[in-house]
């Protein structure tokens, strides 16, 4: 198994961090793998010169401003992929992620959403202690990040992330909706996947609950 995964990383103004973003990627010990990037209205003067750098190798897209669900549909909508990772600018990946994930879909086609264990790292370090999942406990809070891997046709065919959501509230209504289709969930033993964490950010102040 070999499928095409495609990397759909949302951009603006993270032109000092997408780069670390894309190193964790091209450092995958999983080879069949794109990056789509979608510049979300980025204003600021070094973002735009490192996203017209990458145009060079990498598929970049530009939109207005509309915020991370209208950039990752956008991206999605472009990507050649079978699976989908989405990746924020800023966060990076294990150079077993993808391996691990394509693994198990190998395993176990009925799987819909495949994830990871995770760490914060920036102004804050630490394992992110988010409960396994189970169902119904994820009809009362998400457990599973924006990070994860799915399949473009269930994407397509729930109708993709809902752009008229609350930033941080469109991925949780989006593994509802795949998960209502009938998806299956897997959580991958391993932290693989690494967030983030900005100075005062809304993340860090919502975030304490997780922290080791």
């Amino acid at each position: 198994m070999n499928p095409l995964v495609s990397i759909v990383i949302p951009c603006y103004n993270y032109g000092k961090y997408i780069h670390q973003t894309i190193k964790s990627v091209i450092e995958q010990n999983y080879k069949n793998w794109e990056i789509i990037v979608v510049d979300d209205g980025s204003d600021d003067e070094y973002t735009i010169e490192e996203l017209e750098k990458l145009k060079k190798i990498y598929t970049v897209i530009k939109i207005d401003r509309s915020g991370p669900a209208v950039a990752r549909n956008v991206g999605i909508a472009a990507a050649r992929g079978e699976f989908i990772l989405p990746l924020d600018s800023d966060d990076m990946i294990h150079e077993d992620y993808l391996l691990e994930a394509m693994s198990a879909y190998e395993k176990k086609p009925s799987l819909g959403i495949v994830y990871c264990e995770a760490e914060f790292f920036g102004s804050i370090k630490g394992k992110w202690n988010l409960p396994e999942y189970r169902f119904p406990d994820i009809l009362l809070d998400n457990c599973i990040f924006v990070s994860a891997v799915f399949r473009k046709s269930d994407w397509k065919e729930v109708g993709g992330f809902n752009e008229n959501m609350e930033n941080e509230w469109e991925d949780y209504d989006f593994w509802l909706s795949l998960i209502e289709k009938g998806g299956r969930i897997y959580r991958i033993p391993r932290v693989l996947f690494y967030y983030r964490i900005g100075h005062a950010s809304r993340s860090q102040r919502s975030l304490d609950r997780f922290l080791s």
